[in-house]
């Protein structure tokens, strides 16, 4: 029902609206404060609030809500609306601040890309999945309005259909994912080591085309799909990311992911699945661009430049023997190392199965013992023993990218069925994967891994919420002793004792 026009044009405050809250004569109308907004299929639509008023009709004015006038049955219809309170005066305060502090620049980069308000809506929820582990789609909106988040980034909807629709939407405009990645990768230098990986993540979805059986289905019993994901050594944080069906082998996704994610220098530090004759044309058209890969114990170049006859140890490990060789061929410099411990290792595993089995053959032993303890790189590149094994053995870092973006966030399987979904959603697992690597290299940096890991660490800034109080607005809730000390740790509180010797000192200073 229309309001009448000498109704709305009677003064009321700012940001409000006026709507009839009977049907009978004579009318009665209630003043309502706008909250801000919420997004309805792409538009975005006025939030109503909290009545604040009423209309008097006859008196042509607006009249507050007075609570000591109000009747009892009013003040029973007041508690009963706590059921359904949307402002939330307790909200996690420290995991928030300091995932907004470090991954700031992040906001700015993917505005360069996004409309604001759908780069703070990705933002937004990148750090929600960090900070709230294993939090799902549908829970979102909850975590939102339980942390600082809302305060700092007010408005942003998140409601089950809302972010349903908005990953659809973000896989849809898959070419500004991959501008955005290409961006990153520009922060890549020539002698930078990047570590590139990929992992299965179960998808049972029957609607996209990138769910399939891996090579380990047999082993997980379900499909899946792939994660490639590049690592750089130096700046320690992953570079770029994409997916692919599960059961697409890395080495054929090898050449694709480098091209797509215009990578054209650095060292790129492959695993044995990734070698570099699957991307020879990315490593001919990009003179700056070099591979350091393993290849496979048994390949004809071992024997053909015999590399198992060891030119002694390494300088900076003495139980690591070395070779190497360049093969005239192919231009490549090939390096073989000889672990001594692990030989010792493997050599008495492979004693005990074959004993175990009675398939024992002295040949066989005489034959598999020279490869004991070993692994072989080929590379483009003229280096030191000791700089390509190193460079090598870093590949650990990989492991640890997968082991975090699995566990720690717990994207271990998707929780979207269509394409563009997986894909949006992707794109947020990797930003997130990002914040937690920038949240490990700072508290790396404060050596906090010394006495703590990562999950009490973060667990401890959970617990560190602030409190909407009246006339005070928002206070950090008293925390035990250790729990501030770690947040002066992080400069997320100041150091009052050092205050107070700087204000002795000035004091002393002036005197």
């Amino acid at each position: 029902m229309a309001i009448p026009k000498d109704i709305l044009a009677i003064e009321r405050p700012k940001n409000t609206i006026v709507i009839r809250t009977n049907k009978t004569e004579p009318p009665r109308y209630a003043v309502r404060s706008r909250v801000g907004c919420i997004y309805d299929h792409g538009r975005r639509v006025p939030k109503n609030g909290p009545v604040i008023g009423h209309i008097d009709v006859e008196a042509k004015k607006f009249i507050p809500v007075c609570p000591g006038a109000k009747k009892s049955s009013e003040k029973n219809h007041e508690i009963k609306r706590l059921s359904r309170i949307e402002n939330v005066d307790i909200k996690d305060w420290a995991n928030i601040v300091l995932a907004d502090r470090l991954f700031k620049p992040i906001l700015e980069e993917l505005k360069k890309f996004y409309e604001v308000h759908d780069a703070i809506q990705i933002y937004v929820i990148s750090i929600l999945r960090v900070c709230n582990k294993g939090v799902k789609d549908y829970e979102l909106q909850e975590e939102y309005l339980t942390s600082y988040l809302s305060e700092l980034y007010p408005n942003v909807s998140l409601s089950k259909n809302t972010v349903s629709i908005f990953l659809k939407n973000l896989g849809k405009a898959f070419s500004r994912i991959v501008l955005f990645m290409q961006n990153r990768v520009q922060h890549v230098n020539v002698d930078h080591h990047l570590l590139i990986d990929g992992t299965l993540k179960s998808n049972e979805s029957r609607i996209n085309s990138l769910s399939d059986y891996s090579r380990k289905a047999l082993k997980k019993g379900t499909r899946d799909i792939s994660v490639m994901y590049a690592f750089d050594l130096e700046l320690k944080e992953p570079i770029c990311s994409k997916c692919y069906p599960g059961n697409m082998l890395d080495l054929t996704a090898y050449e694709d992911f480098i091209t797509e994610n215009n990578i054209t220098q650095g060292i790129i530090v492959g695993d044995k699945g990734f070698p570099a004759s699957s991307a020879r044309k990315s490593f001919m058209d990009n003179p700056n661009l070099h591979f350091i890969n393993p290849i496979k114990r048994d390949a004809k170049i071992i024997q053909e430049l015999n590399l198992y006859e060891y030119d002694g140890a390494l300088s900076n490990n003495d139980h690591i023997l070395y070779r190497k060789s360049q093969d005239t061929k192919s231009k490549k410099w090939l390096y073989s190392f000889k672990d001594l411990s692990l030989s010792s290792a493997e050599e008495k595993d492979y004693i005990h199965r074959t004993t175990k089995n009675k398939n024992f053959s002295t040949e066989k032993y005489e034959k598999k013992k020279q490869e004991f303890g070993t692994i072989v790189l080929e590379t483009d590149l003229d280096l030191s023993p000791e700089i390509a094994f190193s460079s090598y053995n870093s590949r650990w870092e990989i492991e640890l990218v997968m082991r975090y973006y699995k566990h720690a966030c717990e994207f271990d399987e998707t929780r979207v069925h269509d394409d563009y979904s997986v894909i949006g959603s992707e794109f947020c697992d990797f930003l997130s994967s990002l914040l937690t690597y920038k949240m490990i290299n700072h508290f790396d940096e404060h050596n906090l891994f010394d006495t703590m890991n990562y999950k009490k660490i973060m667990k401890m800034l959970e617990r560190a919420k602030k409190v909407n109080l009246p006339n005070k607005g928002w206070v950090l809730r008293k925390l035990t002793k250790n729990h501030e000390e770690l947040l002066i740790k992080l400069d997320l509180v100041p150091n009052d004792d050092q205050d107070v010797n700087e204000s002795k000192v000035r004091s002393s200073k002036s005197a």
